[in-house]
């Protein structure tokens, strides 16, 4: 029975788990979306999910909660600066997982995961770049 057994172990131990799921959170934090397998996306949904609500808490202590997750200060700069206050009146639901049909090699069902506040936030991104090749 899998009574109050929380999370999927996707056949890693616990440290190598750990790190994955940080990857991907860094990767949705930088790129506003990210295609993986369906599995890794609804796992990964809990975790972004936090830390876009830390965002929203702008104190020194949600920002150092931020950066434990993070571990680099421009993300946690573009957290707190475009991802957050574009979901400053959503209460929750900041991500959706759209089914992406089968990976080729393995017919693994693939998924992407974005921001549902995409527009805002890709646009944002956008001006970044923009910025950054002039």
């Amino acid at each position: 029975m899998r009574h109050r057994v929380e999370g999927r172990k996707f056949g890693r131990e616990t440290d190598a788990r750990r790190l994955m799921m940080r990857n991907l959170v860094k990767s949705m934090v930088e790129h506003g979306q990210i295609n993986t397998t369906l599995a890794k996306a609804k796992e990964m949904r809990r975790f972004v999910e936090r830390v876009v609500t830390y965002g929203k808490n702008n104190t020194v202590h949600s920002r150092r909660l931020a950066y434990s997750v993070l571990g680099d200060r421009d993300l946690v700069k573009k957290l707190f600066d475009d991802i957050a206050p574009a979901f400053a009146n959503r209460k929750g639901g900041y991500t959706r997982v759209i089914k992406a049909g089968f990976r080729r090699g393995d017919n693994a069902p693939m998924a992407i995961i974005q921001f549902v506040e995409e527009s805002t936030i890709a646009a944002k991104n956008d001006a970044i770049k923009a910025e950054d090749l002039k």
